[in-house]
């Protein structure tokens, strides 16, 4: 469990949490599939958290760095469908001890930049699995191809970058996918120039307040590529009884 406080993992997110037209991209992009009650695995600072509260069903957040809960008790402590905030590793080798009452209670389950920090990111998908009811939804959103990994992946701890073919064949033994693509073209050539040839360590504030106002452009992008170059990939996965 993390006690103290990321430095750069914080600043990232402080940057993002201010992109609200990003966040809201990001979070409209997913909504078609998130349905029921909402588990949210690694909710960071809530940059995401208060769209999902708001869609009316309750939400139960988690994160396993101490001073993030903490936040995020103190941010929704007050809304009414806020579930409350688990301290929850998704490798962590007593999963199935600790969070055994909670299985099969979720009808979605959100990881959103999540799994590359994980190691054994296998377990950490069989682990969420665990979470869903039977067709309940897994949401999985993660960086994309490896070329791009750069300082700012060094910094934020991640231990790799995915493709859409990759991120099928870590969740196709445990879910059915029924959603698999790339998110926010534009951001590559950012991603690229300030963290490989720049080599910042995290984004620049005022290069995101950049970027979030033009987001109505990069939409277009996305739709003119058909989903199919990005700097994320999303996925989705279904828990059906035909896999084990």
């Amino acid at each position: 469990m993390t006690e103290y406080l990321d430095k750069e993992g914080f600043e990232t997110l402080n940057t993002l949490a201010g992109a609200d037209r990003f966040n809201q991209w990001m979070f409209d992009t997913i909504r078609p599939f998130i349905k029921g009650r909402i588990f949210e695995a690694g909710s960071g600072i809530g940059n995401i958290s208060g769209l999902l509260l708001n869609l009316g069903s309750p939400v139960m957040l988690s994160d396993y760095s101490a001073p993030y809960r903490q936040m995020l008790q103190e941010k929704f402590s007050t809304h009414p469908r806020f579930a409350g905030v688990l301290d929850m590793d998704l490798e962590d080798k007593m999963f199935d001890w600790k969070f055994s009452a909670l299985y099969g209670t979720f009808d979605t389950v959100i990881a959103l930049n999540v799994i590359e920090h994980v190691q054994e990111d296998g377990q950490a998908i069989a682990n969420c699995k665990k979470l869903l009811k039977e067709g309940g939804h897994l949401i999985v959103l993660v960086p994309a191809y490896q070329l791009l990994y750069n300082r700012f992946d060094k910094e934020l701890g991640h231990y790799r970058r995915y493709s859409r073919r990759q991120m099928q064949r870590l969740v196709s033994p445990h879910l059915s996918i029924l959603q698999c693509r790339n998110f926010n073209l534009a951001g590559i050539l950012g991603w690229f120039v300030s963290g490989t040839i720049l080599k910042n360590k995290v984004i620049p504030s005022y290069q995101m307040d950049v970027y979030n106002a033009l987001v109505p452009l990069f939409k277009i992008l996305d739709k003119a590529v058909l989903h199919r170059i990005g700097l994320s990939v999303w996925l989705v996965g279904k828990k059906s009884g035909n896999i084990p």
